[in-house]
């Protein structure tokens, strides 16, 4: 039997420019299962990046809910938001967000340490899953002496920390070059069969359909469709087309 992860029920997000509100988000419903890989894709402005902040805790929504395991996340408050945040979900960002000063290993630590896991522990950890996701050897080399998509591997391995049941990847090939960005998708997609964790990812990289177990196509603050792999009706020259209108 399936289990639902995350559910989204009407939500609706608008912003305010002076005296205008600007819709964002408008009654949008969404269930993903445990354990799958997500892609939210459509333009931008389309509402995917507002959506992916409401499912991570980053904002609330105007009206509607969004449950994590069935916790109504918009109930909680600063410090159950943010324990909440530091062990169930993992975030990788499209700029790596990585701490300059401190070491590979260092920012791959941090969320644990915050999580009150002890430094030897830690270390031993970080030192796992660097060596997972290929960094073994860089383990003391800082974000400026590392390529991008090595900053990206450590941002994985940084989002894997606490072990967590929602990977948030926000344009996680948004910076790198095509080879590197496939390296990560194929990384992320590895993780999340072995590891049974959920990935989400909004995205405008169409690579990301050959390893989605299901694409939430969002415009205009809607949800326009979901589609299984299987049921992906997408050719290469309607990606290049696609791509060319956003």
């Amino acid at each position: 039997m399936s289990h639902i992860i995350i559910r989204v029920t009407n939500v609706h997000k608008s912003f305010k420019l002076g005296r205008i509100e600007l819709p964002a988000l408008r009654g949008v419903n969404l269930e993903i299962e445990k354990g799958r890989y997500i892609s939210i894709m459509g333009p931008s402005g389309s509402g995917k990046s507002t959506l992916f902040n409401m499912i991570g805790g980053l904002d609330k929504p105007t009206s509607g809910k969004v449950f994590i395991d069935e916790v109504d996340i918009a109930q909680l408050d600063a410090y159950e938001l943010a324990w909440l945040r530091c062990r169930k979900i993992g975030y990788i960002f499209q700029t790596f967000n990585l701490i300059q000063v401190m070491t590979a290993l260092e920012n791959v630590t941090l969320p644990m340490i915050f999580a009150g896991m002890d430094q030897e522990r830690a270390v031993e950890k970080g030192l796992e899953l660097l060596k997972m996701v290929g960094l073994a050897d860089r383990f003391r080399h800082k974000p400026f002496e590392l390529s991008g998509g090595q900053q990206q591997r450590v941002a994985v391995a940084r989002a894997l920390a606490n072990d967590p049941a929602i990977i948030l990847a926000d344009e996680p090939t948004g910076n790198l070059d095509l080879t590197t960005g496939a390296e990560i998708i194929d990384l992320l997609k590895h993780l999340s069969a072995e590891r049974k964790v959920t990935v989400i990812s909004a995205t405008h990289d169409f690579k990301m359909l050959n390893v989605s177990d299901q694409v939430v196509w969002i415009r205009d603050g809607r949800i326009e469709k979901i589609e299984n792999r299987d049921e992906l009706s997408i050719s290469v020259g309607q990606i290049d087309s696609r791509a060319l209108q956003d």
